[in-house]
């Protein structure tokens, strides 16, 4: 299984509404893409002080690393990206990507 973990900085103006909007697209994959498990959408809860200011994070567990290509390459994959680059401080700057292979 591939964890897809994406931490992002979003801008002040993306209030709560515009996330939901944004975690809806995401979780509206899983209809449309084989291979997707579960869709998690959270603030930061950490009491840690090393979220270098990023202030939300996803993840989406894919079945396989075939899975999680197939969903980068899709089409609804890239309005749902560019939507939540929209919305981040500094575009793809306010963004972090990391893939976790689980069970391996």
């Amino acid at each position: 299984m591939i964890r897809h973990c994406v931490f992002a900085r979003f801008r002040n103006n993306a209030d709560a509404t515009e996330r939901a909007a944004i975690h809806a697209n995401l979780e509206a994959l899983r209809r449309v893409i084989e291979g997707i498990g579960k869709v998690e959408f959270s603030a930061n809860v950490s009491p840690e002080p090393f979220a270098r200011g990023f202030t939300h994070g996803f993840t989406i567990d894919f079945r396989d690393a075939a899975a999680r290509d197939a969903y980068l390459m899709h089409d609804d994959h890239s309005r749902a990206g560019a939507r939540l680059v929209a919305a981040l401080e500094g575009g793809t700057d306010g963004l972090m990507v990391f893939d976790l292979e689980i069970g391996a």
